[in-house]
């Protein structure tokens, strides 16, 4: 009884996903969605949320009509790449060229508007070029809009890969040793992650700096630095589980004296994550709730690099940003990933992690109860936040 609740659970939110696209693509006027989604870090889930093929290697697309089932489309050459049997997705076909085989059916159905996700930075070239122009739009903006509100399976799945990304948190934080390469503590974070069922889900960074401040910049883990006992790491975490869901977790680890400046970004950060609690909620506009997080910093002189945060689900980066430029209400049971990347104005100095939030109807809640703090890996984490 429990395997047949658990498959009509499966079912009735394979049909949730599909009921929201195609009524976000009717809105729009379009006959058929095609999403495309390949191997490169963050653009896999899109595959993963029509379909349940997860992406081993190369690329693949699934067509969604408004009347018609699904078809998953792959490369020739892909055949034996991946579990091709794993996705729910029956009519599966392997075509030489797929932009031949899907410009194709769009003639012989003879629809006229076919809105595409991931025209830009996903499908091939060899596949765009044959497409017929005048019957494909860009779609990335109203695909990612139609599935960001997540169902109570997907905020369950949210959760389990928030507790695999504190889990490479305090991996890392108990590793830590002057001495040991950038490397060797990034690969603990890993062994955490993938034990616990992120497989290649997996996209990791390094901010460093010496005497307790950190660069701006952020690297790949260097395997031949060596740290030291002052040095202001920052590791950049962000992992997806097994239910494919990616979120953001990371704290600044200091076994040293943090600079002044860095103690002052910390405070200023404290407040953000104050602030944010309050102002992402239903109805709160992405433009608005950046101006409140980053008044802190911006009001200390400090300005902001990177993006401040982002929609994520599947995908790693959805829309909207979190930013000035993105006029976008927000709604109830979203996930943002915030993550202000605040620099001083010498640009020696810089502060940034990252935390996933669930926004609510008045408010939002961040996912991790990790402290609001730089973590003193010869104290450890000593406590987390009052749940």
């Amino acid at each position: 009884m429990a395997s047949q609740d658990r498959e009509a659970s499966i079912a009735g939110e394979i049909e949730r996903r599909y009921g929201l696209i195609r009524e976000a693509a009717e809105r729009d006027g379009l006959d058929a969605v095609l999403v495309c989604a390949s191997e490169y870090t963050g653009f896999e889930g899109a595959m993963f949320y029509v379909s349940g093929f997860r992406i081993l290697h190369r690329y693949a697309y699934v067509l969604l009509p408004l009347e018609e089932p699904p078809t998953n489309i792959f490369p020739g050459e892909g055949r034996w790449v991946g579990d091709h049997a794993e996705g729910w997705v029956a009519d599966r076909v392997f075509a030489e060229t797929p932009g031949k085989w899907i410009a194709q059916r769009i003639r012989e159905r003879g629809w006229k508007r076919v809105g595409v996700y991931g025209m830009d930075l996903v499908m091939t070239v060899r596949d765009y070029v044959e497409l017929p122009h005048e019957n494909v739009v860009r779609w990335d903006e109203g695909f990612d809009l139609a599935r960001a509100v997540k169902s109570q399976q997907e905020l369950a799945s949210v959760r389990d890969s928030v507790a695999i990304n504190e889990a490479g948190v305090l991996a890392v934080v108990d590793a830590w040793e002057p001495g040991k390469t950038e490397a060797e503590l990034m690969a603990v974070a890993e062994q955490t992650f993938v034990s616990h069922g992120t497989r290649r889900l997996t996209m990791d960074m390094v901010l460093t700096g010496r005497d307790g401040a950190a660069l701006p910049e952020m690297r790949l883990p260097d395997e031949k630095r060596r740290i030291a006992e002052g040095d202001m790491l920052i590791y950049g975490l962000e992992v997806a589980g097994p239910g494919g869901h990616w979120v953001e977790v990371s704290r600044p680890i200091c076994g040293g004296r943090p600079s002044d400046e860095s103690q002052r970004m910390m405070e200023a950060y404290r407040e953000y994550h104050r602030i944010c609690a309050t102002a992402m909620h239903h109805g709160a506009t992405a433009r608005e709730v950046h101006r409140a997080v980053a008044a802190p910093f911006l009001e200390r002189g400090w300005k902001l690099g990177h993006v401040t945060g982002h929609s994520i689900g599947m995908t790693m980066i959805e829309h909207p940003r979190i930013g000035d430029a993105f006029d976008v209400e927000l709604r109830e049971d979203m996930v943002c990933s915030m993550h202000p990347h605040v620099i001083s104005e010498d640009e020696r100095t810089c502060l940034y992690f990252q935390d996933t939030w669930h926004v609510q109807r008045d408010g939002a809640v961040a996912l991790s109860r990790l402290p609001v703090d730089i973590i003193d890996p010869r104290e450890g984490v000593l406590q987390r936040e009052a749940a």
